[in-house]
């Protein structure tokens, strides 16, 4: 028998469901940060054996909408949530759950498993979940895995989703964009990270080389030269960390050239966010 299906990563910003999905899958494919509210976007991981194939559906944190952007990223949510096989709530263990969250999670409809994440680090309450593991030691990630096998539909022969080559359906320019902006998460402080996108410009593929442009899109002049930093420091660290993704990935030499773009209130602008693909 051959099983296949879909399963949502859903949970509070900073929860964990970026560093289980890259856990899980074994590549690079969602961005991951200390920063609540990384993931913008569904971005889907893909799991194939010669036995099953899991299409996880990794969705932006649970929060309130501020503005357009977050309410697009919260239409995500939703989204990720109708037609899946599956429902896997990640639950901070570093972190006690409030009544709020506790009572989402009693309203999410058909199968799901509560999943308690990080237990390698030191736990303040004891909550019942389904499964407790850590996607930095990868304790438990295998059990998981084995548990989600158990909800997912059987087939009489191979019913791939995707591709069986396929561990993501984003296109390479999302990706090299999406480390773009991990990176820039990792060195800005935390005034500045929610109001930056990325948009590659520029991609152009030769034999033995890549040429790639892309802008660093922020809200306000002073995030400008926060971007760029002191003789341009910060803009070129944040290239030099992106140039090596983006040279694994391709398994090519890259050239990238990396711009800062101020777009007031981009996040309230629909074809702005729609453009940025959010």
């Amino acid at each position: 028998m051959f099983k296949a299906g879909y399963v949502a990563l859903v949970g509070r910003p900073n929860a964990g469901k970026s560093s289980l999905l890259n856990a899980i899958i074994g590549e690079k494919v969602a961005i991951v940060s200390s920063k609540p509210q990384t993931t913008r976007d569904n971005i889907l991981g893909i799991l194939t054996t010669d036995d099953y194939q899991i299409v996880f559906v990794d969705t932006p944190g649970v929060h309130h909408s501020k503005n357009l952007l977050d309410k697009a990223m919260m239409k995500n949510v939703r989204s990720a949530l109708a037609g899946v096989d599956l429902t896997l709530y990640l639950l901070d263990g570093s972190k006690t759950p409030d009544e709020e969250e506790l009572e989402y999670i009693k309203h999410i409809e058909g199968e799901k498993l509560i999943v308690k994440t990080k237990t390698d680090l030191p736990k303040l309450k004891d909550v019942e979940c389904d499964i407790e593991l850590s996607s930095k030691t990868g304790e438990n990630v295998d059990k998981l895995v084995e548990k989600i096998l158990q909800f997912l539909p059987e087939y009489d022969e191979k019913m791939y989703i995707y591709p069986p080559e396929y561990y993501t359906d984003k296109s390479v320019k999302f990706l090299i964009a999406e480390e773009i902006r991990e990176k820039a998460l990792e060195l800005l402080n935390q005034e500045v990270p929610h109001g930056i996108a990325v948009e590659i410009i520029r991609f152009y593929e030769e034999e033995d080389i890549v040429y790639i442009d892309a802008d660093i899109v922020c809200e306000q002049e002073r995030h400008k030269g926060m971007i760029i930093g002191k003789a341009g420091a910060t803009l070129k660290q944040i290239g030099v960390e992106a140039r090596k993704f983006a040279s694994g990935l391709l398994d090519k030499k890259v050239m990238l050239k990396l711009f800062v773009k101020v777009e007031k209130d981009w996040r309230n602008k629909p074809q702005k966010v729609k453009n940025l693909g959010y």
